[in-house]
C-alpha cells in the first residue's frame, strides 16, 4: 500500500467537483462499467468477426482504486494499491525513457498520453496472440503509475515469448479529436518491432487483414556483433544511388532463387559479397543456409543463425555501375494487406505494395524477414542489422525512405490501432473546422420551449488531407513530423536517432518533407525562439520561415552527420524545390530536374533552355542560396531507379502502387558502367562555368534555345578524358550534325542509344569494338555525326593518327 496526499483544490480529469469530495469517488466507481468484448472485422468478410478475449480488467480497476476521504476539507488522504501481476514483480516503474526499455533486471514500461484517464498495460504471449487472447492484464495507478502525462510500471520476471500493447480509456469524442476505446489493444509507438502475422501477402486466422498485432518485450539476448562497423561517411557529391524496393527487386525468377517461400516475403538486399566482379544481395526468406550455397562468398557470422532467402544483384554495383549507396523504399513496419481486394483485370489481388502506409516508426517490416514472428521480432531486427553490415563491409551506404507525414490510421474513419488510441489529438494535426449543428440554448435546464438553433461551432474531429501527422507532438515525442509548437525546439527525434545509433543507416529519404515545415495550431515562434518571427503566422498547416522541426535535425550532434533527402513537397500543394529549408545539409529530390527532363525527351515545345539548366545543376535553384550541384538528386547526385539500369516499362502506370507482379517487380539483372567515375566532367563540385562548357547546335558554337528547339548539345572540358561531346535529338526527325573541330584529334563514339545492344555503349571491352567505330568512319573522317530521332550520344576526344 502507498499513502498519498494532496491538497483539495485541484480539479481531477477536468471533473467540475473537487476531488476532496467523497461524493465525485462514488460516482467514478457507479459509472465504471465492464468494457464489452473487443472486435476485429475482417475486410473481406464484412459480417465475420473474431473475438479478443478480456481478462479482469474491471475488477482490477476497482481494487486498486481504494479513496479513503476524510472529513477536513483541506487535506485528503488516498491509499493507492499497487498494480498487481500473478506472474512478475510489479513496482512505479519510470517515466524515462518512453518504450519497453530493460534495466535493473527488468523491463520499464512508459508510454506519453496526456488525455487518457486510465491506463493497462496487456501482457501477450505469443501463442496467445496467435488466438486471440490477452495472458496478463496489469492496469496502472494513475497516482503511482503516472508522472505529468506519462504512464509508466516496472515488471521483473520471465518474459520469453511475451509481448505487449496497451488499454486506455478517455473520452470517445471525434469532433473534439479523441478516439479512446478502452476494448481495444493498441500498440506503443516506441516498440521495436510489432508481430501480427508471419508472411508477406497471407491472410490472418478466419481470412482476417488485420488480425491483433502486439509489441516486442525486450531481452537481454539482443545483442548483435558489429564486428566494428562504422559509417562510411561519403561525402555526399561522390554518391551514387540505387533506389531499390526490397520485394520488387527480389521476387522475380531471375533472382535465381531456389526456395518457394522467398517470393512471400523479404527483407532485405544483404550485400553478402562479391564474387568475379558482382555484388551479391541476400533477400528473405533464409538469409544464412542460403547464403552458404554460394560459392566465393565469405562464411556467415555463425551467430546469426536464423534463415532468410537469397537475391543476387547481378548488376556489378561497385565495379561496374558504381553504385555506392542504396535507398530503401519504406522498410518500416506496414500492412501490405491494408488495401486487399481482388483485381478482375489482371486476375491477383491488390495490395499495399510500396509501403507508404506506416503502422511503427521503429519496427522494420516483419515480414521482410525470414524469421518473422519467431523470436517475437527479435531475429527480424538482427536481419535488418545484418543487411547494413554487409553493405558497409563491400562499401555501400544504406538510406531509408521514411513515411512521416501520414500513417496506417489513416483520416477520421480509419481503425484504431495505435497513436489514434494512445491519444489521437496529441499524435496528429487536426484540423479546425466550422460546421453547423443543433445548439440548445434553453436558459433553464428542463424547460420545454423549442429554443434548439443551427448555429456555427468550431470542432477539431477532421485530419488536414494526406499532410501529415502531429505537429502537436508533446515534449521528446518522437516523431520527425511537423512538431513545430511550443515543444518542437526542445524534442529528441528519437526514430531517426535510434535508426543511426541501433540500426547504423547512414541517412534518410524524408517522403513528402514539405510537412515538416509547417505549422500547428499550437506553433508560436515567441515560446519556441523566444522572438516573434516575420512571416510565420499563428495558422494551422501555415508554412514556416524557420521550421523548428528542420533546425532541430539540422543541429542535431546525431542527425547533422547523415545523409538528409528531402522530397520537397507535400499533397496539400506546398512546393518547395530549390528553396526547402536547409541549414547547408540538406539536399532535394529535383522534381522540376525531373519533370523537365521528361517534357524535353518526349520532344514538348519550349524546353530547350531549361534542359541544359538541369544539365548545370539547377543553378537557378540552388546556386543562389549557397548550395551546390550535389545538393540535386537526380543530377548532381545520380539516382538510378531499380530497372532504370535495363529500361524497365509499367506501361504508363507512374502510380502502381498496389501490383505485386511483373509491373514491380526487377526482371532483368545486367551489368553496365556508370561514366561519373571515369568522367571527372560529370561530377563537379561546383557549377560550371565557360572556362569548360560550350553550347552547341546542329553545327558547332550555335545553340537554339528557340521553342521549337528539340536538340541540345555541348563539349566539356573533362580532366581524364581531355573533351567529352554529349548530344540529345528530342526530335522525331533524324539530324546530320556537324562536330567541333579539335586539330590533331578526332571524336569517337562511346555511347549511342538508338543502336541496338551491345552495340549502343561501345566499353573497352567489347570484342567488336574496332569494327564498330569503322562503320562511322566516312562521317566522323568528316567530323560529322549522323542521330537518329529520340536518340543521345556520348563522344570522346582521341588523337587523330592519320593527322
Amino acid at each position: 500500500m502507498e499513502l498519498l496526499q494532496f491538497t483539495s483544490s485541484p480539479l481531477l480529469h477536468g471533473s467540475s467537483k473537487f476531488i476532496n469530495s467523497p461524493e465525485f469517488y462514488k460516482s467514478k466507481l457507479s459509472n465504471l462499467k465492464k468494457p464489452p468484448t473487443t472486435t476485429f472485422r475482417c475486410c473481406n468478410h464484412p459480417n465475420k468477426t473474431s473475438h479478443f478475449a478480456n481478462s479482469k480488467a474491471f475488477e482490477n480497476v476497482t481494487k486498486n482504486l481504494v479513496i479513503r476521504a476524510s472529513k477536513s476539507a483541506e487535506l485528503e488522504t488516498a491509499v493507492i494499491k499497487k498494480p498487481q501481476s500473478q506472474r512478475f514483480q510489479v513496482s512505479k516503474g519510470y517515466p524515462t525513457p518512453f518504450g519497453a526499455t530493460l534495466r535493473d533486471g527488468g523491463v520499464n514500461f512508459s508510454i506519453f498520453s496526456s488525455n487518457a484517464v486510465s491506463a493497462t498495460l496487456c501482457l501477450i504471449t505469443l501463442s496467445d496472440l496467435q488466438e486471440n487472447k490477452v495472458t496478463e492484464e496489469i492496469a496502472l495507478d494513475s497516482f503511482a503509475n503516472k508522472t505529468g502525462d506519462v504512464w509508466h510500471v516496472f515488471l521483473k520476471g520471465d518474459f520469453k515469448d511475451m509481448l505487449y500493447g496497451y488499454k486506455f480509456d478517455g473520452k470517445f469524442s471525434p469532433q473534439e479529436g479523441h478516439y479512446f476505446d478502452p476494448t481495444k489493444i493498441v500498440l506503443d509507438p516506441y516498440a521495436k518491432a510489432v508481430i501480427s502475422r508471419a508472411q508477406f501477402g497471407v491472410l490472418g486466422p478466419d481470412e482476417n487483414c488485420w488480425p491483433q498485432m502486439a509489441c516486442l518485450v525486450p531481452t537481454p539476448e539482443d545483442e548483435f556483433d558489429w564486428e566494428g562497423d562504422l559509417p562510411l561517411k561519403y561525402p555526399q557529391r561522390d554518391l551514387i544511388i540505387y533506389e531499390v524496393h526490397v520485394r520488387g527487386f527480389t521476387r522475380h525468377e531471375s533472382s535465381k532463387s531456389e526456395h518457394p517461400d522467398e517470393k512471400n516475403s523479404i527483407i532485405g538486399l544483404q550485400s553478402k559479397g562479391i564474387s568475379a566482379g558482382h555484388l551479391i544481395l541476400c533477400r528473405t526468406s533464409h538469409f544464412v543456409p542460403l547464403v552458404k550455397e554460394i560459392k566465393h562468398l565469405p562464411p556467415p557470422n555463425p551467430q546469426n543463425d536464423s534463415s532468410t532467402s537469397i537475391l543476387f544483384f547481378d548488376l556489378s554495383l561497385r565495379k561496374d555501375l558504381g553504385i555506392n549507396c542504396l535507398e530503401l523504399m519504406p522498410c518500416h513496419e506496414f500492412n501490405e494487406l491494408e488495401y486487399f481486394s481482388y483485381n478482375s483485370v489482371l486476375g491477383d489481388y491488390k495490395v499495399n505494395f510500396w509501403g507508404y502506409s506506416t503502422i511503427n516508426y521503429f519496427s522494420p517490416m516483419i515480414r521482410y524477414s525470414s524469421a518473422g514472428i519467431r523470436n517475437c521480432g527479435h531475429d527480424a531486427i538482427n536481419e535488418f542489422k545484418l543487411l547494413v553490415k554487409e553493405a558497409h563491409k563491400r562499401g555501400i551506404e544504406v538510406v531509408m525512405d521514411v513515411v512521416f507525414n501520414h500513417t496506417v490510421e489513416g483520416n477520421d474513419k480509419g481503425p484504431i490501432l495505435s497513436f489514434r488510441g494512445v491519444d489521437n489529438s496529441v499524435y496528429y494535426m487536426l484540423a479546425p473546422k466550422i460546421v453547423t449543428c443543433l445548439v440548445d440554448v434553453r436558459p433553464v435546464w428542463g424547460s420545454c420551449a423549442a429554443t434548439a438553433q443551427l448555429l456555427p461551432r468550431p470542432i477539431l474531429g477532421e485530419y488536414f488531407p494526406r499532410i501529415g501527422l502531429a505537429s502537436s507532438c508533446p515534449k521528446r515525442l518522437m516523431f520527425a513530423v511537423a512538431m513545430n509548437t511550443v515543444f518542437g525546439g526542445n524534442s529528441k527525434l528519437e526514430v531517426e536517432e535510434y535508426w543511426v545509433t541501433e540500426m547504423h543507416v547512414d541517412g534518410f529519404r524524408f517522403d513528402l518533407a514539405s510537412i515538416m515545415t509547417r505549422g500547428s495550431s499550437l506553433w508560436d515562434s515567441v515560446n519556441v525562439y523566444g522572438i516573434p518571427i516575420e512571416g510565420d503566422l499563428l495558422t494551422t498547416g501555415t508554412p514556416l520561415r524557420s521550421p523548428p522541426l528542420i533546425d532541430l535535425i539540422s543541429n542535431d550532434p546525431i542527425l547533422r552527420g547523415v545523409k538528409l533527402i528531402a522530397e520537397a513537397w507535400d499533397t496539400g500543394g506546398l512546393y518547395q524545390v530549390g528553396i526547402f529549408p536547409h541549414w547547408g545539409i540538406w539536399s532535394e529530390w529535383n522534381g522540376k530536374y525531373r519533370d523537365i527532363v521528361r517534357q524535353f525527351i518526349k520532344g514538348t515545345d519550349g524546353f530547350a533552355g531549361a534542359f541544359a539548366e538541369c544539365l548545370c545543376g539547377s543553378p537557378n535553384l540552388y546556386q543562389e542560396g549557397g548550395r551546390k550541384p550535389w545538393n540535386s538528386i537526380n543530377f548532381g547526385v545520380p539516382m538510378i531507379s531499380m530497372g532504370d539500369e535495363y529500361g524497365h516499362t509499367k506501361g504508363g502506370n507512374n502510380n502502381t502502387y498496389c501490383h505485386d507482379n511483373d509491373v514491380n517487380l526487377c526482371t532483368l539483372l545486367i551489368s553496365g558502367t556508370l561514366l561519373t567515375h571515369e568522367c571527372e566532367s560529370l561530377g563537379l563540385s561546383d557549377f560550371p562555368t565557360a572556362d569548360r562548357l560550350q553550347w552547341h547546335g546542329h553545327a558547332p558554337g550555335l545553340p537554339d534555345w528557340s521553342d521549337k528547339s528539340r536538340f541540345v548539345a555541348f563539349t566539356l572540358i573533362d580532366s581524364v578524358k581531355g573533351e567529352i561531346y554529349v548530344a540529345f535529338n528530342a526530335s522525331h526527325l533524324p539530324v546530320i550534325i556537324s562536330l567541333p573541330k579539335r586539330p590533331g584529334y578526332r571524336w569517337e563514339p562511346l555511347v549511342d542509344t538508338s543502336k541496338p545492344e551491345p552495340f549502343d555503349f561501345l566499353s573497352s571491352d567489347l570484342p567488336a569494338k574496332e569494327i564498330a567505330i569503322k562503320q562511322y568512319a566516312p562521317f566522323l573522317d568528316a567530323n560529322l555525326y549522323p542521330m537518329l530521332s529520340y536518340s543521345s550520344i556520348i563522344l570522346l576526344l582521341s588523337p587523330d593518327e592519320n593527322a
